[in-house]
C-alpha cells in the first residue's frame, strides 16, 4: 500500500494501534535550522525557490517522528498567481500589493495561468516526494476562496480589518455579481492549485478557511463560503482524502462535513468528542491541542496531550495534531515530549 499505508486508509486511521501525528504548519520559528536558513533567505524566496522549500518541509521530519511532511508554502500563492502580488511591511505583517477595489480589478484576475505560475511548488513537491518515499505521508494545502478572498479586498491581514465586518463582506451584499465572480474565479484557481499538488504526489490535502468566522451565522457561512469549498472537493479526485480547517467554526461542523471533506480540523476551543457527537464515525477529525500548551512544561504537555487522545478513547478516525499553528515560542523539548506522548499512547 504506502505513502504511509494510503494515508492511513484514507484518514480513517484503520488499522494502527495510535493516531498519526503532525502539524498543520509544521515549518517555523521554534526550529532553529529554520531559523538560520532564514537569516540567509527570504521567506518568499524560499518559499519560490523548489531546493529550499523542500528542505524546509523536510527539516521537521529530521528531527521529529512525524507520519506527514507537509510542502512549504503559502496560501497567498494562489492570488499572486492569479496576478495580485503580496509582500511583508516592514514593521510585519501581510499587505497585498494592490486592494481588489473595483470590478475591474476583479475582471483582471486570471486563472489560466495558476498552473504555470505556480510551477516552483509542484516542483517542491517532488522533490520533497523523492526524499520520503513512500513510508510517509506528503500533504499540500491552500486557502479557501473566501479565506484568499478576505486578503485580496482587504488588502492585507487581520490588522486591516475594520471590527464591526470588512471590506469583503460589503461586496457580497453590496455587489453579489461582482463577489460571486471573485470567488468563482478563486475556487476554479484553488482547484488548479490542489490538482497540481496531487499530481505532483500530494496524499492529501488541506483547505484553510483561517477568516471563516468573518461570514457570521451558518445560513451566512452557506452562502460566502463553504459553497465555494465544496465546489472544490468535489473537483477533486475522490481518492485523495481533503481535510478542511476552519477557525473557530467547530459549532458548524456538520455543515462542514457536507463539503464532502474526509476530514475536519478542529481548533482548541471545543472538545473533539463533541464535534465526533455531530459529524458521527463517517468523518476524520485532526486536532486539537491548544498550541500555546508547547510553550510550557514537558509535564503539561503531557497531561494536555494524554486529556486529547483520552477525550477520543482511542477511536479510529482521529488524527493528532495541534488546534492551529505551531507557534514560534515552541520548545523542541515540548514537541518532543507531545510527540512521545502521542507514540506511547495506549487507550484504556
Amino acid at each position: 500500500m504506502n505513502s504511509r499505508e494510503r494515508f492511513l486508509s484514507a484518514c480513517q486511521c484503520r488499522p494502527v494501534s495510535r493516531p498519526p501525528v503532525w502539524f498543520m504548519r509544521q515549518a517555523g520559528r521554534y526550529l532553529p535550522e529554520y531559523r538560520a536558513l532564514r537569516q540567509r533567505h527570504e521567506f518568499l524566496s524560499m518559499v519560490r525557490t523548489p531546493e529550499l522549500a523542500a528542505e524546509v518541509s523536510l527539516q521537521p521530519l529530521r528531527r521529529f517522528g512525524l507520519d506527514a511532511a507537509i510542502v512549504f508554502s503559502d496560501i497567498l500563492v494562489v492570488p499572486e498567481a492569479m496576478g495580485q502580488g503580496y509582500h511583508f511591511r516592514d514593521g510585519g505583517g501581510i499587505a497585498m500589493d494592490f486592494t481588489l477595489d473595483s470590478a475591474s480589478h476583479v475582471r483582471a484576475l486570471e486563472v489560466a495561468s495558476v498552473r504555470e505560475r505556480l510551477d516552483y511548488l509542484a516542483r517542491a513537491l517532488r522533490l520533497v516526494r523523492r526524499e520520503l518515499g513512500g513510508g510517509t505521508a506528503l500533504l499540500g494545502f491552500a486557502g479557501a476562496p473566501w479565506t484568499l478572498a478576505v486578503y485580496m479586498v482587504e488588502g492585507g491581514g487581520a490588522g486591516r480589518l475594520a471590527p464591526a465586518g470588512s471590506r469583503l463582506r460589503a461586496m457580497a451584499d453590496g455587489t453579489p455579481g461582482i463577489f460571486s465572480e471573485l470567488m468563482e474565479k478563486l475556487t476554479a484557481a484553488v482547484v488548479e492549485c490542489l490538482l497540481m499538488q496531487i499530481e505532483s504526489g500530494a496524499d492529501a490535502v488541506q483547505i484553510f478557511d483561517s477568516w471563516a468566522a468573518l461570514c457570521g451565522d451558518a445560513t451566512a457561512y452557506q452562502r460566502l463560503s463553504l459553497q465555494w469549498v465544496a465546489r472544490i472537493i468535489a473537483a477533486l479526485p475522490p481518492r485523495v482524502p481533503v481535510i478542511v480547517f476552519a477557525k473557530g467554526m467547530a459549532a458548524h461542523a456538520a455543515a462542514l462535513a457536507s463539503t464532502g471533506a474526509r476530514v475536519l480540523g478542529v481548533d482548541w476551543t471545543q472538545r473533539l468528542s463533541a464535534v465526533r457527537a455531530i459529524v458521527g464515525p463517517g468523518v476524520a477529525l485532526q486536532g486539537n491541542l491548544e498550541p500555546a500548551i508547547l510553550e510550557s512544561t514537558p509535564e503539561k504537555v503531557r497531561e494536555a496531550t494524554r486529556a486529547v487522545l483520552d477525550d477520543m478513547a482511542g477511536a479510529p478516525g482521529h488524527i493528532f495534531n495541534l488546534g492551529h499553528g505551531i507557534t514560534p515560542g515552541a520548545s523542541l523539548e515540548n514537541v518532543s515530549a507531545m510527540i512521545e506522548s502521542v507514540h506511547a499512547f495506549r487507550p484504556g
